[in-house]
């Protein structure tokens, strides 16, 4: 199994991607701030469980990039929040984007918990 075909990966991607299309409406003064912010964490979710899929016989290691990956996660959500807050997005687009992120949080925290099921330590 390749590191793209886990669910929390495709599921991350396709909300990076959307948070991406998303933020092209953000004002041109959030360039470098909420636009540039948004973005990069919502893509580090994808680099740091690849990361930590190669990174998987090495539990500790495993569940460390893992922790990374659901802690900029969390910073997605916040942007989020900010993205709402100064009106750059509606609430039904803040809500659907969050559900995403929520559904990927609950995925990365069983990968935390279940290490030895994606092989971590072997």
């Amino acid at each position: 199994m390749d590191f793209k075909s886990l669910r929390v990966y495709e599921i991350g991607f396709a909300l990076a991607m959307e948070i991406f299309d998303v933020s092209k409406r953000f004002p041109k003064e959030e360039t470098y701030s909420l636009t540039d912010q948004i973005r990069r964490s919502s893509r580090s979710v994808c680099v740091n469980v690849a990361e930590a899929y190669r990174k998987r016989r090495y539990e500790k290691h495993f569940i460390s990039k893992l922790t990374d990956s659901d802690a900029e996660n969390a910073e997605t959500q916040s942007w989020l929040e900010f993205a709402y807050a100064c009106n750059y997005i509606d609430f039904g687009t803040k809500e659907e984007l969050l559900k995403k992120s929520h559904e990927v949080g609950k995925l990365l925290n069983f990968m935390i918990n279940n290490p030895g099921k994606f092989g971590a330590g072997n």
